[in-house]
Formats: structure tokens, C-alpha cells, sequence
């Protein structure tokens, strides 16, 4: 059971943990050669959400199916709620946006040494402020599995 409860501990930070360098990739201020950077290298990092944060729920189910804990406890239901708010955010809102950037970008003519326009850097923006919903629901999810409130 001990190998169960590092494997999901392992698997939750590896897999969420990527996810706070989204802010750093959807910055506000790049100029179009640092966004297509940035765009490549978030790309590479998605694999560890997917991975990892697929280890992370089935060794969580798993989890509370080998021990004494339930789905009906409070901590338990919240924290998957989170999780699938978190992947609505993420595959269901942000990812449509950033297509909307590389769009943009393979569109382009400027030089890479250029700001970004203004719509562009408005999707920057609402990129950036959904993956900060998206992170603080990932630090929640991770305060209830630390403190598993009992209400």
C-alpha cells in the first residue's frame, strides 16, 4: 500500500507540477520570437499532465478502493471535481486559445524581435488567466489529499 501511495504522490506532483510553468510560457510583454518558443517548449511539457496526471487518478481510485476511505467522503468528491474542472479549463478552453496563437503565429510576417499586436496579446492574456484558475485548483486539489478535511 506504501507503493501505491508514493506512486500517486509521485505521479500527482510530476504530472501537475508542469503545469505552474504555463504562466511563464503565457506571459505578458513577449515579443513574437519568445512566443514561439515558449509555444514549443508548453507543448514538450504536456506530456507530463497526461501522463502523470493519468497515473494519479486510476493509483487514487485504486487507492481508496484497496483502503478504508470512501468516494462519499467530502475531500474525495471535491478533489475529482477539481481534477475535471481542471481538464475543462485546460483541453477544453485553453487549448482552443493557444491554437488560436499559433495561428496566429504561423500567419505572420513580422519579425521575431517584434511585440506582439494587440489581439494576440489579449489572447495571451486570457490564456494566462485560465491557467492561473487552472493551477489554483490544482493547489487545492493538493491541500485536501495533505489535510483530508472530514466535515
Amino acid at each position: 500500500m506504501k507503493y501505491l501511495v508514493l506512486i500517486h504522490v509521485l505521479s500527482a506532483v510530476i504530472g501537475v507540477g508542469p503545469t505552474y510553468f504555463g504562466h511563464i510560457f503565457l506571459r505578458k510583454g513577449q515579443t513574437i520570437g519568445e512566443l514561439k518558443q515558449s509555444l514549443k517548449l508548453s507543448k514538450k511539457l504536456e506530456y507530463f499532465p497526461k501522463i502523470g496526471g493519468s497515473i494519479a487518478v486510476l493509483s487514487g481510485i485504486a487507492l481508496v478502493l484497496m483502503s478504508n476511505l470512501s468516494f462519499t467522503e467530502l475531500w474525495i468528491i471535491t478533489s475529482i471535481i477539481l481534477y475535471v474542472g481542471i481538464q475543462v479549463i485546460v483541453v477544453g478552453i485553453v487549448a482552443p486559445v493557444l491554437k488560436e496563437l499559433l495561428l496566429f503565429l504561423q500567419e505572420n510576417t513580422a519579425p521575431d524581435h517584434e511585440r506582439l499586436p494587440t489581439k494576440p496579446s489579449a489572447t495571451l492574456l486570457k490564456a494566462n488567466r485560465l491557467y492561473y484558475l487552472a493551477t489554483g485548483m490544482g493547489t487545492m486539489i493538493f491541500i485536501l489529499m495533505i489535510l483530508k478535511p472530514m466535515l
